[in-house]
Order: C-alpha cells, then structure tokens, then sequence
C-alpha cells in the first residue's frame, strides 16, 4: 500500500485531515513557517542576485525532525499549506528541507491547495493536486527580502539618531505616518463656532423639527450663524415671517429608494466590521477566524467552519449560492430570495489566490446551535460571519423618504426630511456599520405626518442651538484598516501584524480605542519623512505592493525589482549616516542646578527637559513643568530610615514622591501613596496579593505585593471568584460605555464575562 505523507500548518487541521483521509495518509503539522533568513548581516545578499540564507526557525526544528523522519518511510509528499503566498513559501521551504536531507529522489511531490476544511474540499484537493508555484514563491522571497533590507539599514540608523533599540518596517513606517500625519492635523486644527436654527412644527397631531435652509432665498452654509446675536436675529425674523403661527408647505417630495446588501467578507471588511461591531481588534480578530477555519469539536468530529479567512475575493462557489439560498427561503421566507442571485464583483485587480469569500462552510449550522461547542469570541464572530453571508443574498430594503419645505416669510425655508422601511429585506439579518458616525441623527426609522403643498403648519417653537466643528477624529482600528487599503498599503493579511508591531515598537498606544502616536514615534516618522520621504510615501509603497502583485502572476521578475529599489536605498542610507540626530532641542532656559542650557529630550518614556551637563548634572522634569518648582514639603515626624535626616515630598519625571532631604547624599526614596490590598490572593504565585497601585502616568492597576519576584498584573479590579468558564483563580470587574458593568476573565483567550450591574454599585 503506498504511503503518503502530507504536511499542513496546525495540529488541528493535521488531525482533521488524517481523520478525512484515511489510514493510507500520514498528516503532519509544520507549526506555521519553517525557515527564514539567518539573523544577521548577509542573509540577502545584494552582490549576488540577492540570494537568500536561510535557517531552520529553532523552535520549530523538533517538528522539522519529526517530518524528516516520516519521509524516510512514504511513498509520496503531498504540501497542503494554506493557499496564499506565505503558504506557497512554507511548502516551498519544506520541500527544499527534504530535498537537502536527500529524502525526496524521485518520490512525488504534489502541492495540495483548498479553501475549506471540509470531507469534500480536502479529498478533491488532494485527486487534483498541481506543482508549486514558482511565481508565488518568488513573490513572497521578494517580499520577505524587501522587508529585510529595509529593517536592517534603516534600524541601526535609527539606534544612532535617535534611540537603541529602534527599528523601522516597510509597510509599518507608511501606517505610522498616517496616525501622526491625522494627530497632527487634529493640533493644527481651529474650531469654529456655528448655529443651526429648528423650527418645532405639529400637523395631524405628530410634532416634527424642520431645519433653516434658505434665508431670503438664499441657501445657507454652514457658518452662515456664526454668533448667537446673528441666531437671534434670524428667530425673530422667522417669527414675524409667520406671524400667524404657521408655516407654509411649499414643496413635497416623496420617492422610495433600495438600499443594497453589502458584499459577503474579504480578510480586510471582516477586521473592520468586527473592530466596529464586536470591539476585536485585527489580531483577535484573525486569531479567532484561524480557529474556526481549521475546526473545532462538535459531536465527536473536528469541523471547519468557515472558508480560508485571507483573501480579497467577494466570490462565492455556485454549491454555496445554492445552500444559501435554500436556507434563505426556509427560516426567512420566499419572499426574501431575489429572482437570481447577487452577484459581487472584486474590486481589486490584486486579489489574493483565494478563490472565495469568507463565509461559512455550510450555513446550514446557524449560529445557535452551535453556542456549545464554541468560546464565547468563536461564537460572536462565527454569527457576524453568518449573518453577512446570508444578507448578502437576500433582497434590497426599500425606503419610503419624504422632504418636506416649509416657508416661513418669503424665501425662508426650513427642510423636514423623514423615511420609514417600507421592505426591510437583507436588514432583518444584518446592516453594515460605518466609521466615526456623525451629523445628522439616523432618520430611516423617522416617519413625517402627511403634508401637501399649500398646506398651514403650526409652529410650536424655534430652537437655537449653538456647536463647534470638531477635528476629524484619530484612527481606529476599523477606520485605519479601511485606509491602509485604499492607499495599498500592505495587504488585508498583514494589517492585523503591522497594528501589533506599531504597538509593541511603542511607537502608538491606544486611547479611548483611537490610535495616539508617542513621542518615539513622532520623531522615527520625523526622521523618516524628512530623510527617506520616498519610503514613506503612500504611492510608493502601493506600487511597490503592486510590483510584488506582478512577480506573483509572473508579469515581473523579482532580481530586477530588487535590483531596482536596491541601488537607490542603499545610496540613501549611506548618505544619512551624517544626517543631524532628531529628538534633541536646545533651550534657551537655564539649569537651575549648575546654570548650563536646559534641552529636550527623548526619552525611552517620551519627551523631557534635561540639564545639557548631563551626567556630571541630572536635574530633569516633565515636559509642561513649571521651571521653578516649588519647595520641598517636610513631613513631619518621619526621617529617613538610612541617614535620619528629615524626609520631604518631592516632584520628579513621574510626579511626587517621598525623598530624604539629604539627596544626593542618601538617595533613599519611596511612594507617596502606599498600596492598598484588595485582599484577593495572586493567581499566579499563589503567595502574594493583589495590590492596588497607580502607574507612573496616573492609571490605577492592580499587581502583586511579591513584585519584583511575581510580575502579574491587571488593569481592573479584582474579585475573589474562579472563572466558570476556563477555571482561571479570579475574575475582574470591568466597566465600558456599551456593555456596562461586567465581571469578566482577565485571561484574554477565554473571553467569560458576565452582566454585573451591582458591583459599579460597590457590590461584589
């Protein structure tokens, strides 16, 4: 009997496909990427062709061994990676393992690509099995040769110039220039102040608000009322307009209009749609479709639920139209299915290889029943994906709108405007939610009374109502997907990574879930931009994404693409080795300690004033001090415990503390503020408890009296109660806008949480 092996990614999906199978196969998991470049000068090298030094990923060697070993013994490879161009790499990668331990000779080779984990899709896949591609595998050496040569000249650059430690990306330096190019927009930003005028009417007893848009008979901008003296003015001329207490109909409008499903998922609308919907970000997000797309338990046997979760195609199979639609009729009703169906177009010319969207592998598991065989995330997710793909096959909302024009003196217009569904169609299923919501209220469930031309309205009362414009508002993790793909930045299965390593690099944090750039961030994208402005350009690096596109369908080789961004970058590099060092500005204020110019500076925890005589002088304070600080308060009846002298309250870079007042003799020094102990045990020695402290920025957590030796930490307070759901020693109780109060598991992964509106009360 012939043996063959086959290689996937995962254990879970190697366990999935022996089961589907049979006992003539062997699966194995690679455990994701196999090798890469050694990590060190030299691994691209740029004088010969670029060729590429590579090395078994360390970790991953034990599952590498235990391949090699299972080859000896088959008959026949079959590479069943994921199909996109890192799958294409790491099967590429694996096959020349083998081939170097001589283990392949003249056995078969067969590249295995499917889109579903399903009993169907893998025993196709595996009866049609095709080569590798070289086009995709030079893509992906391409890219990953790319981001290294860029890491590994632009980050000693930075370590010189601005600070150890720093490292600069390809697609990651273009993503931060976004944040810091919208903060900065939002500094640059003036408000302006402007008035709306609404006239309250009531006709056949319904009361409804009308706003001024015309005075005169001309129309109004947005500062036409730019006071409230001018907003008086108008109200009063509009009360004598309608002297009698009634405005005139002038026009009536009345049209239906069809409001379209959107298209079934890509990688990119799902990270958005979950970040807005679901509160995920991009990294839990994918995580958690990973999860469902390789399977998860149900009765017994590993199911995949949804299709392959990275690509840009809005296609779905004809067997799949075909449940969909089936489904539709069944729990919604004929009259939900349109004659044929929707048919989406991809919009990108560089779709990934993927050949569908994302949807479930058979929509015939609603997401009701499958509540116990997932995690609470798995389950949110799955229904989000459920929902879109079987809105997308219904038909369109019809809305009933109306505009009504009410005259109050000649040419003074006020404009009602009012809708009502009249179809509700794909939106009993889902509605797609959008970006940074603002304006004017939601009016798709607000229905005007009947009016008609000619018609007198009463007046009830003007109200005047004063605002301010607002600068547009920072990325979220939605919004800044959305753009990274309109300009081409990346690709919808690397945007989940480039937030994460922006965040781990500390060059954003996340306030009130907006992206902030820190101070080290600023000055890398300043540099950056003043100094290699083309790598950071938005178009380039869309062409650049473009060009790699190109090698992956064969239309480009990739030497000369290297070869061609090579020979510039390398130039430019060499000429900023003396370019000035950013983050360092001289002032012209004096030390109040030794009298030399006083500086700021970056610091590892971002901007500072520092004594330009640093070292023999360390006077330092926060950015935004005041120069002369006040004196130090002596407390009284303490002293310090190491020389006895008096021990007074202090300020430093992180705010006040206690210090002896013999410093910088004694340096002994201790918070101001002690711990309080919540009294819950520490999860995580055991021996400890939980104490509640206050960070160097303000921000109350909870860590454990043991620290340094126990370094567990959370951000909300802690109860004394194991996790029902994963047995986790504790739970916290955390409180948002939109969920209220909750106790919830700190362990991420486990997702518990609970509605808990006695404990904002002081309960338990």
């Amino acid at each position: 009997m012939t043996k063959n092996l086959i290689i996937v990614e995962s254990p879970a999906k190697a366990k999935t496909m022996g089961k589907y199978l049979g006992k003539g196969f062997t699966a194995l998991a690679s455990y994701g990427h196999v090798r890469d470049l050694i990590p060190k000068k030299g691994a691209v090298d740029t004088d010969h062709d670029f060729s590429m030094k590579y090395e078994v990923i360390e970790k991953n060697r034990k599952h590498i061994d235990v391949i090699i070993k299972a080859m000896k013994k088959a008959d026949v490879l079959y590479l069943a990676t994921d199909p996109d161009r890192e799958g294409e790499a790491i099967s590429w990668h694996l096959y020349e393992i083998l081939k170097d331990e001589g283990l392949l000779g003249d056995k078969p080779v067969h590249r295995v690509v499917f889109h579903e984990i399903t009993k169907g899709a893998i025993q196709k896949a595996v009866a049609e099995p095709r080569a590798l591609s070289e086009n995709l595998v030079n893509a992906q050496q391409a890219r990953r040769a790319l981001d290294y040569l860029v890491g590994f000249n632009l980050s000693p650059l930075l370590w010189k110039k601005v600070r150890r430690g720093l490292s600069a990306g390809r697609v990651q330096s273009p993503a931060l220039r976004l944040i810091v190019e919208r903060e900065e927009e939002i500094e640059r930003f003036v408000e302006r102040e402007y008035w709306t005028i609404d006239s309250e009417m009531e006709a056949s007893g319904q009361a409804f608000r009308a706003r001024l848009m015309m005075l005169s008979g001309e129309r109004l901008d947005q500062f036409a009322v730019t006071d409230a003296t001018r907003a008086a003015e108008v109200e009063a001329r509009l009360k004598d307009g309608a002297r009698d207490g009634h405005y005139r109909v002038r026009a009536v409008e009345r049209k239906q209009r069809r409001r379209n499903p959107a298209p079934p998922f890509t990688t990119s609308t799902l990270q958005q749609e979950a970040a807005r919907k679901l509160y995920f970000t991009a990294q839990r997000t994918m995580r958690t479709a990973q999860q469902l797309y390789e399977g998860v338990a149900i009765e017994g046997e590993t199911v995949g639920l949804i299709t392959y979760m990275r690509t840009d195609s809005v296609t779905l199979a004809q067997d799949a139209l075909t449940e969909i639609r089936g489904v539709i009729a069944e729990r919604f009703g004929a009259d939900k299915l349109p004659s044929a169906p929707h048919v989406y177009k991809t919009r990108s010319k560089n779709a990934q290889e993927a050949h569908e969207a994302i949807r479930p592998t058979s929509v015939g598991r609603a997401p009701e029943d499958l509540r116990p065989f997932l995690t609470p995330e798995q389950l949110k997710l799955y229904d989000l994906i459920w929902r879109r793909t079987m809105a997308c096959q219904m038909i369109p909302a019809v809305l009933d709108t109306m505009a009504v024009d009410l005259e109050a003196g000649p040419g003074d217009i006020s404009r009602a405007t009012g809708s009502v569904v009249l179809v509700p169609g794909f939106m009993t299923v889902y509605q797609e939610d959008a970006d940074d919501k603002k304006g004017e209220e939601d009016e798709s469930d607000r229905l005007l009374p009947d009016m008609r031309e000619g018609e007198r309205i009463a007046l009830k009362e003007i109200h005047k109502e004063q605002h301010f414009t607002e600068p547009p508002p920072r990325y979220s993790e939605a919004s800044l997907v959305k753009t990274l793909e309109a300009f081409g930045i990346g690709r919808p299965s690397t945007y989940a990574t480039i937030i994460q390593t922006l965040q781990q690099r500390e060059y954003v944090v996340l306030d009130k879930r907006r992206f902030k750039p820190t101070d080290v961030g600023r000055v890398v994208n300043k540099f950056l931009a003043q100094h290699f402005e083309r790598y950071v350009d938005y178009d380039f690096t869309a062409r650049l994404e473009d060009d790699l596109d190109a090698v992956s369908r064969g239309e480009k080789e990739w030497v000369p693409l290297l070869r061609n961004f090579w020979s510039e970058f390398h130039r430019q590099v060499s000429d900023k080795e003396d370019a000035e060092r950013p983050g360092v500005e001289v002032l012209a204020e004096t030390c109040p300690q030794c009298h030399k110019p006083l500086s700021k500076r970056l610091g590892r925890n971002g901007y500072f004033i520092g004594c330009t005589g640093y070292p023999e002088c360390d006077y330092t304070r926060n950015l935004g001090e005041e120069a002369e600080a006040p004196a130090a308060e002596v407390i009284p009846d303490r002293v310090c415990p190491l020389c006895a002298s008096p021990l007074v309250i202090k300020r430093g870079r992180y705010g006040r503390f206690i210090g002896c007042s013999n410093y910088p003799s004694c340096r002994h020094m201790e918070p101001l503020e002690k711990p309080s102990d919540t009294g819950v045990t520490c999860p995580e020695c055991r021996q400890g408890t939980l104490l509640k402290r206050k960070s160097r920025y303000g921000k109350i957590f909870y860590s454990c009296s043991r620290y340094p030796d126990c370094k567990y930490a959370v951000w909300n307070p802690p109860l004394a109660e194991p996790c029902p759901q994963c047995g986790h020693p504790i739970l916290t109780i955390k409180t948002t806008k939109r969920r209220g109060t909750e106790k919830v598991c700190p362990q991420k992964e486990c997702g518990y949480s609970i509605p808990c509106p006695e404990c904002a009360e002081g309960g338990p």
